[in-house]
């Protein structure tokens, strides 16, 4: 059985929170491509992780791109940029079926040169200490019940996964950042990321609440051509939220606008309950 690195982690800094979600993203990824068949069950192996059993693609240029996805999120994670990140399953004809999405909006803003400076750690009246502890600081404490939080998703993805019902074959996946508003989209060489296609990206907010100027038919095409065409208003499956200190993530599952009619075409059976 395979067993991926373990560390306690003490998220006193923005930096520690960084690592840990990395860390987290890699298990959650190669998790939900076992769930989804986008490979079949026999390349995975047994691992341990959080104390809880998972499972990990064992062939290395799958392991490589992975590894390489992560690290380029968490490049942009310390700059502050990310405000959620997606594994997209995709079908072999390019239609966008499902989104698995992780929501980081409510982690701390943190300047890039305070990434390794501790949180201030909450210190209670000086009234109430006594002489002895005057002058001393409260440690930061490791966060006991994030491993527990982490199973409780790997537990609720399995239930979620078998609720979508089946995938077509040769299905593909990619991983996307949505970044925040009034941010610049990362530059340079190598060049690690693309934009992604206008239905993959979030929905023209003033075009659904009805304030762009023209008529509702032109409003219409705008909403059907235009930026979240494929997962816009598509059904939402919760998963779960991780609340530990200032590590603050959502998570949820959304089915693209197509799914049902691609997989209908595509001829297989809905096992999805």
């Amino acid at each position: 059985m395979a067993s991926y690195s373990h560390k306690n982690p003490v998220l006193d800094t923005y930096q520690a929170i960084v690592s840990t979600y990395s860390e987290f993203l890699t298990v959650a990824i190669h998790t939900i491509l076992y769930e989804r068949n986008i490979y079949p069950r026999t390349s995975f192996l047994s691992a341990r992780k959080y104390n809880y059993p998972v499972r990990q693609n064992r062939h290395p240029k799958v392991c490589k791109w992975i590894q390489d996805a992560v690290l380029a999120v968490e490049v942009e994670m310390l700059k502050g940029t990310v405000s959620q990140t997606s594994l997209i399953i995709i079908s072999s004809t390019a239609i966008p079926l499902e989104r698995f999405v992780f929501s980081t909006t409510s982690f701390p803003i943190v300047p890039t040169t305070e990434l390794l400076t501790p949180f201030e750690t909450a210190i209670p009246p000086l009234d109430s200490i006594s002489v002895d502890q005057s002058h001393t600081i409260p440690p930061c404490v490791p966060i006991v019940d994030l491993e527990e939080q982490f199973r409780a998703i790997f537990s609720r993805l399995s239930t979620c996964t078998q609720s979508l019902g089946l995938l077509p074959p040769d299905c593909s996946f990619t991983v996307a950042i949505e970044l925040k508003e009034k941010v610049d989209p990362p530059i340079g060489h190598p060049q690690p990321w693309i934009a992604a296609e206008p239905g993959l990206q979030p929905e023209d907010k003033r075009v659904e609440d009805g304030l762009t100027e023209g008529s509702d038919r032109e409003k219409a095409e705008r909403r059907k051509g235009g930026k979240g065409k494929d997962f816009g208003k598509a059904r939402t499956v919760p998963v779960r939220s991780v609340e530990a200190g200032e590590f603050i993530l959502e998570m949820w599952i959304e089915e693209g606008r197509g799914k049902d009619e691609y997989i209908e075409q595509a001829g297989v059976e809905d096992t999805s309950q």
